[in-house]
């Protein structure tokens, strides 16, 4: 069966990529809803640079659409599209989110779609481990949280540095995969990638506590 998975190019929705492909479906698309407004509750997609860059990692189309300000009514449109093209369902994702995740599967539902979120509710530390040991590497690209050092932005995130980043987050009381928005990840290899990225640029400070990585160069290796 055919599914689609809602990519932003983060570690969650390649860990959902991750799980479409081993439980056996056929992915047929990557989908990027990009919102006009980068507050967006719904979807989330730094890095903009590198998305074109997925369908060379993965070997999978990639669909870049922009949402406007009517993200809901943009969801239900390509959910409807997927579902005319013969999909069966959409990997999302979707980890703490009661927001994304009640959206999701009303639009899901709405256009007959079947809707996969294997990481909803999962515990967060086990699950940046399990990242982390399963051969996921990803960079922050913005980091807005007391005791999230800006040495991490750029930097590649794998076991001992998720260790620091599950230390700091007991610390300093932030969420340790970052559901709370404390930063933003970009994947950069994950087990059944064919290639990897390598992202570039110069750490720009935002505020008290808040960075950014303003991406100059994406390559993929």
């Amino acid at each position: 069966m055919r599914v689609a998975v809602l990519f932003s190019g983060g570690k969650d929705s390649a860990y959902a990529l991750h799980c479409a492909l081993t439980n056996g479906f056929d992915v047929g698309e990557l989908l990027v809803l990009k919102p006009s407004n980068p507050a967006s509750w719904l979807f989330h997609v730094p890095g903009e640079e590198a998305h074109r860059s997925f369908e060379e990692l993965t070997g999978i189309p990639v669909k870049v659409v922009e949402t406007g300000s009517e993200e809901l009514k943009t969801l239900r449109e390509e959910f409807r599209r997927l579902k005319e093209e013969g999909y069966y369902g959409v990997y999302t994702g979707a980890l703490l989110s009661d927001y994304q995740r009640i959206n999701y599967n009303q639009a899901a539902y709405s256009e007959g779609l079947v809707l996969f979120s294997p990481l909803w509710r999962k515990n967060q530390e086990e699950y940046m481990r399990h990242l982390a040991a399963s051969g996921f590497t990803f960079t922050l690209l913005t980091v807005s949280a007391e005791g999230l050092s800006p040495d991490l932005l750029g930097a590649e995130i794998g076991a001992a540095e998720v260790e620091r980043i599950i230390s700091l987050s007991r610390r300093f009381g932030f969420n340790p995969s970052f559901e709370g928005g404390e930063a933003e990840t970009l994947i950069l290899s994950a087990p059944l990638f064919r290639k990897r990225l390598q992202v570039e640029g110069e750490v720009e400070e935002l505020g008290p506590a808040s960075y950014r990585l303003q991406i100059r160069e994406v390559r993929v290796l």
